[in-house]
């Protein structure tokens, strides 16, 4: 069974920095792209960042280029979410996504506040 679990998540102030990190299993990771999705309260889902499955190309949305940067460890199956600079409009639950299947894990809040 195909398993994203998500962590790191948690409460920052104002240009602080966070790094989630999303653990998968149940597939071979390294075949799939895989991106970074969030929803803010009372909004629907965002496309935040999408790496490819070697690592060699990432894309940002624009409001968070140059601020968060997209990662993978292939030998550990797990995706990384580097977020600098952190503004109170970043705060929503973050999920990791598989690029091929659509399938998410169960997200991990993030909450941008002084």
């Amino acid at each position: 069974e195909m398993q994203l679990v998500e962590s790191g998540g948690g409460l920052v102030q104002p240009g602080g920095s966070l790094r989630l990190s999303c653990a998968a299993s149940g597939f071979t990771f390294s075949n799939y792209h895989m991106r970074w999705v969030r929803q803010a309260p009372g909004k629907g889902l965002e496309w935040v960042s999408t790496i490819n499955f070697g690592g060699t190309s990432t894309s940002y949305t624009d409001s968070v280029k140059g601020r968060f940067i997209i990662s993978r460890d292939n030998a550990k199956n797990t995706l990384y979410l580097q977020m600098n600079s952190l503004k109170p409009e970043d705060t929503a639950v973050y999920y990791c996504e598989n690029g091929g299947t659509s399938v998410r894990g169960q997200g991990t809040q993030v909450t941008v506040s002084s």
